[in-house]
Order: structure tokens, then C-alpha cells, then sequence
């Protein structure tokens, strides 16, 4: 009867667990899925072109590989709880930093503070990923992992229609305004754009520090990994975590997983605005995306493991990925937009899925790895300002021969979509092959 009873106790800590981190992962969600409508605002208020608007989520996704090991380092320190509210509170001063950037209307002090928060979310990611994944039997961990997508994108969808008709309403107008009235008026324009932040992320440095405060009592249960894998001959046992090749290749593949799906989310509004949608009509098309990642998370909560397997999820993904970028370059108008959109059934099943694909089997090493793995996220970071480069450059060379601005625009960003085809492909090559490599001298 104890044990049984033991049983019963272990799953409802885990529930309760589940809730917790599910929470977690709304809130970071909400906050990094708000760069779609930061990006076209920043670009307004502040000037810039395509390429410089992305820093955006630069910012935001760099600071993942500047914290990743140090939050390693942190969580073996202070654990799991601690860290994540530690992380709460960081990401809450991230936010306050938003208050003197709107101030100064200075973009690098904006993306300071989009940083900071992001350093924040890194603690967050590094605690919680390994932990959902380790919360249960490894092969539902994608399961487990689809639920926090959903609180992830469902929140990622509120963030960004609050803050797209917070951020965006009224911008055409502005646009419009500016081409006409003198210096002094213009400046006056957009400061009272940039103040129109200042609210917005008091609120959500409260929020942020109310829930670092209550994570500090959250029920969440100790889990650690077994020092080293029981099924694993003693003669094969690692020693560093240069030793798995399939970690690596798991790393890489997130790299250009989410440089993929901050693309589809992140520069779908402005791809909009540059077909000829109006800001107004652009501003929740990052919700498609999210949407539609909502619905394939719900499916592969369904499906994952009973009837289908992590690893064939991850190549209906990547095939898909595939398919839908050479849709966008073929399509035009909204028909290419909802494409771009459809990326995020492509998206949702490719982050459940490769966690624990690459995670399996490293034992001690799981932290570190976890550590790498999050590092991966500065894709985000790098592979949408190269979309935007080629934006900037494929518009130019348009305009010399003779395009039209607009037209040349529009023509450059769909062109430019061309981008995540080779991140789809290396996504499949993993799913095939790159996890089976479990040493640098024979698959296994």
C-alpha cells in the first residue's frame, strides 16, 4: 500500500510541477513573441532600416549564448527553483530599462533592455527545459514539452496582439505624418510614439517580480539525472561532453530550428506591411503563426508516443518546413503570408522533439548539454538579420534596375524567405541520421 501510495504522491508532485513550469513558459513566451510588433515599431520611432530593425530579436536571442554556461554554473549553485526566480527578477529589470530607453528614444538602450530580459529568460530555459524533460519517461518527454509549447504560444499570441494594438495602432498614420511636417514636429511624433511603452512594461516588471517572489515557494520537486547510464559497458562510458557527436548535432539543429521559427513569428507583421497590408491589418499575423503551432502541439499531445514516434514527428516537420518556404517563394499577397504562417505547424513539434532525441543517454553530462542546447537559441539571433540583409540588399539591386521602391520591396522580401530552406534541411539530416551518432567512430 506504500508504494503504492508513494505512486499516487510522485504524480500529483509531478502535476503540480507540470503547472508550474507550463506557467514559466507562458511568461517567457509572452514576452519574446512580442518582438514581432517591437520590430516595425522600433523601426518607425527609431529609423532604421529592415536589417537594423531585426536586431530586435538579436538582442534578445544573443543573450542566450552570453549566459547559457554561466546560468549552468548558477543553477548548480542555487538549483532549480532559486534560479528560475532568480531569472524572473532579472527579466523584471530588463523591462525597467524600457522606462528611461523610451525616455531617451535611444535604440541601443532599448535593445539593452530587451537583453537584459533575455539574459533573464536564459536562466529560465536552462532550468526548466532539462527539467520537463527528466519529469518523466524520456520517451513522452516531447509530450511534455508540447504542453509548454502551448502555454508558450498561446501566450506568445496574447503578447503579441496586446502589444501590436498597443505598439501599432495609429503607426500608418504616424508613417504618414512624418513625410510632411518639420523637424521639430517629427520629434515630438515620435516621442510620444516611444512613450506609448512606458506603461506596458511597468506592468509586466511587476508581474515579473510578484512571480519571482512566489516561484521562491512553488512545490517543485528535486529531480537529478543519474550520474551515468546503467545500460551504457563501463569501456564506453564518456568523459566530456565533446564525446556525443548526436549532442552537437542537436545543438546545431536548434540553431537553425529557432532562427526558423523567430522568421515565421517575428518578420511575418512586416513581411505583411511590405506585400501592402496595413499595420492595422498586418498586426496579429504573428498570432497565425502562433496559432497554428498551437494546434500542432495539441496534436502531438495526442499522438506523442502512443502513435507517433519523436523521431518521425521531427521529419514530418522538417519536410514540411521545406514544403512551406517553397510555397512563400512561389505565392504572392496573403496566400504567401499564411504560408509564412503555416511555418508554425512545421515549427511546433521540432523543439519537443529534438530535446530529447539529443538529451538521451548523456547522464551526468545532461546539464551541460542542456546548457549548449540553450545556447542554440542565438539563432534567433543571427539568422533573421541575415533575412533582413537580404532584404536591404535584394531591394537595392532591384531599385537599380528600375523597380519601383514598393514593388522592389515586396518582391525582396518574399525572394528572401529562401533563407530557411537549408535550416529545414539540416533539421531532416538530424531527424534521419544526426541523433543516431552517439560516438565519433560508429553510430549506435
Amino acid at each position: 500500500m506504500s508504494n503504492v501510495a508513494e505512486t499516487v504522491t510522485n504524480k500529483n508532485s509531478n502535476k503540480i510541477a507540470i503547472a508550474i513550469i507550463a506557467a514559466l513558459f507562458f511568461i517567457f513566451g509572452f514576452v519574446t513573441w512580442i518582438n514581432g510588433a517591437l520590430i516595425p515599431f522600433m523601426k518607425t520611432i527609431n529609423e532604421l532600416t529592415d536589417a537594423q530593425s531585426y536586431l530586435v530579436a538579436s538582442a534578445s536571442y544573443i543573450s542566450f549564448v552570453v549566459m547559457a554556461l554561466p546560468a549552468s554554473y548558477i543553477l548548480d549553485k542555487i538549483g532549480y527553483k532559486k534560479g528560475m526566480s532568480l531569472g524572473l527578477f532579472v527579466m523584471a529589470i530588463g523591462a525597467l530599462i524600457f522606462i528611461p530607453a523610451a525616455e531617451a528614444r535611444t535604440y541601443w538602450l532599448f535593445l539593452t533592455g530587451i537583453f537584459v530580459q533575455g539574459m533573464g529568460m536564459t536562466l529560465l530555459q536552462t532550468a526548466s527545459n532539462p527539467y520537463i524533460t527528466i519529469l518523466g519517461p524520456i520517451d513522452s518527454a516531447a509530450k511534455r514539452i508540447a504542453i509548454m509549447g502551448i502555454a508558450n504560444k498561446v501566450a506568445g499570441a496574447l503578447g503579441s496582439i496586446i502589444f501590436g494594438a498597443i505598439l501599432l495602432s495609429g503607426i500608418d498614420e504616424v508613417k504618414d505624418k512624418l513625410a510632411t511636417v518639420s523637424l521639430i514636429e517629427k520629434d515630438q511624433l515620435l516621442n510620444t510614439m516611444a512613450d506609448s511603452v512606458v506603461t506596458p512594461y511597468i506592468v509586466m516588471a511587476i508581474v515579473l517580480a510578484v512571480l519571482g517572489v512566489l516561484i521562491r515557494k512553488a512545490p517543485l520537486p528535486d529531480i537529478e539525472v543519474p550520474e551515468d547510464d546503467a545500460t551504457v559497458d563501463v569501456k564506453d562510458q564518456k568523459t566530456s561532453v565533446f564525446q556525443f557527436p548526436h549532442l552537437w548535432l542537436g545543438v546545431i539543429t536548434l540553431f537553425f530550428y529557432v532562427g526558423a521559427e523567430v522568421i515565421a513569428g517575428d518578420t511575418i507583421i512586416s513581411y505583411g506591411i511590405s506585400l501592402g497590408f496595413s499595420s492595422e491589418e498586418a498586426k496579429s499575423f504573428t498570432a497565425y503563426t502562433l496559432l497554428a503551432m498551437v494546434l500542432t502541439y495539441a496534436l502531438g499531445v495526442v499522438l506523442i508516443p502512443k502513435y507517433l514516434k519523436q523521431k518521425t514527428a521531427l521529419i514530418i516537420s522538417a519536410v514540411l518546413g521545406i514544403v512551406f518556404s517553397c510555397c512563400i517563394l512561389s505565392t504572392s499577397g496573403l496566400v504567401s503570408v499564411l504560408f509564412v504562417a503555416a511555418l508554425g505547424i512545421s515549427n511546433a513539434l521540432v523543439w519537443p522533439a529534438v530535446w530529447p532525441l539529443t538529451l538521451e543517454g548523456l547522464g551526468k553530462f545532461t546539464k551541460t548539454a542542456s546548457a549548449l542546447l540553450v545556447m542554440a537559441i542565438s539563432g534567433g539571433a543571427i539568422i533573421p538579420p541575415l533575412y533582413g540583409k537580404l532584404v536591404d540588399i535584394n531591394k537595392a539591386d532591384l531599385i537599380l534596375n528600375g523597380m519601383g521602391e514598393s514593388e522592389a520591396l515586396s518582391q525582396a522580401a518574399t525572394s528572401s524567405y529562401w533563407i530557411l530552406i537549408p535550416c529545414y534541411a539540416f533539421i531532416l539530416f538530424f531527424a534521419l541520421w544526426g541523433h543516431k551518432y552517439k560516438s565519433w567512430t560508429r553510430k549506435s
